[in-house]
């Protein structure tokens, strides 16, 4: 089975796309700890692609690890969190008239991880995230990381919308 091409069709182009201002409206995270400068394919309270491009510049690679960089895999699920809070909130918001709500998203849990290939200086990261479902202030993701038809990472995770 070819996971690429299964997949395919989550990457064509559809949906609004954010940019970084955009991002930075929806959610509280700055550098260095801003993992994603694009959303595509945004389909409101469903489905986004995150771009993160890895850059050899990246503080992380200092010590992760210097004679062999590798994005952490922490790392790589942060990015995906903080592009299923973008999309939450920018969800949100169009329900509340283009006005941004008060809420926080906050990461609750991680199940099912797996990290596929490593992921290093060079590579874009296209952060696939699915609402698998959502129950009040509960979502629960399916999230991946391709690096070009390469699945490097994938799982299943949960976010909590709470008040600021």
């Amino acid at each position: 089975m070819n996971l690429a091409e299964d997949n395919i069709i989550s990457f064509e182009s559809s949906g609004t796309t954010l940019d970084l201002a955009e991002i930075q409206t929806l959610i509280p995270h700055r550098y260095p700890f801003l993992f994603i400068e694009r959303i595509e394919n945004v389909i409101l309270g469903e489905s986004a692609v995150g771009i993160k491009n890895v850059s050899v510049n990246e503080w992380y690679f200092q010590g992760h690890f210097p004679d062999h960089p590798i994005m952490p895999g922490v790392l790589i699920v942060e990015a995906l969190a903080q592009t299923a809070a973008a999309l939450v909130m920018k969800t949100l918001t169009v329900q509340n008239g283009g006005e941004k709500p008060g809420n926080l998203v906050y990461f609750m849990s991680i199940d099912e991880a797996k990290f596929r290939r490593p992921v290093v200086p060079g590579d874009v990261l296209r952060l696939k995230v699915t609402k698998e479902r959502s129950r009040g202030h509960i979502w629960k993701f399916k999230g991946e990381a391709w690096v070009g038809e390469h699945l490097a990472h994938d799982s299943m995770f949960t976010a909590m919308i709470t008040q600021k």
